[in-house]
């Protein structure tokens, strides 16, 4: 995979399949993993239950009609979880999600929703936006956009989320001004690619 810049995801629920993310993780890249380091080698039942959330409705947590790659790798962290707590068993697996770049990876208990609630250490780079973008069954709307409209859309949203993460250093009424633009940009998006035509 050296020589490839297209994006990448790469799916690896195997046991010990944590150093996959260190060793794989670039920039335009997403890379889950079904543990968090190389030791954890017995059976690991993350797969099946990713494979289950792809077309799961119940995993499309943000209620669009569609279930992102990160949708998916919380929804399964979240069976396997009550998986091992109903078979009153310890957790052996301890899936990561990387699309970042910084091969580091997150769990599934950073986030609420679709959006990270913890940070990295010394102000590292959170992952989940780039994954949240990724689906692998588009629903009917989304299939219908062209793909430099997908990439705009995408776009914004990643300024959106980005300018959130600049709340905590910047003065009330400097960061809502703002996010109240890009919030409106993305509507007057929205608005005009959902529009039918009389």
């Amino acid at each position: 995979l050296e020589p490839v810049s297209r994006p990448i995801a790469v799916v690896n629920v195997a046991s010990s399949s944590a150093p996959f993310l260190n060793r794989l993780s670039r920039d335009g890249r997403v890379i889950v993993t079904a543990t968090r380091s190389g030791y954890e080698q017995n059976y690991a039942r993350f797969g099946g239950f990713m494979a289950g959330a792809i077309a799961n409705p119940e995993a499309d947590l943000d209620k669009d009609g569609q279930t992102s790659l990160l949708e998916a790798f919380l929804f399964a962290s979240r069976q396997v979880e009550d998986w091992y707590r109903a078979e009153t068993r310890l957790a052996t697996e301890h899936a990561l999600i990387d699309d970042n770049g910084d091969g580091l990876g997150t769990p599934a208990d950073w986030f609420r929703g679709v959006r990270p609630v913890k940070k990295a250490e010394e102000g590292g780079k959170v992952d989940g936006l780039r994954a949240h973008q990724w689906h692998l069954i588009r629903s009917e709307f989304e299939s219908q956009l062209p793909a430099e409209i997908r990439a705009r859309r995408d776009e914004l949203e990643m300024r959106i989320f980005q300018w959130r993460e600049r709340k905590p250093s910047m003065e009330e009424d400097e960061y809502y001004r703002r996010l109240e633009e890009l919030l409106l940009e993305m509507a007057q998006f929205y608005r005009k690619h959902t529009r039918k035509e009389p």
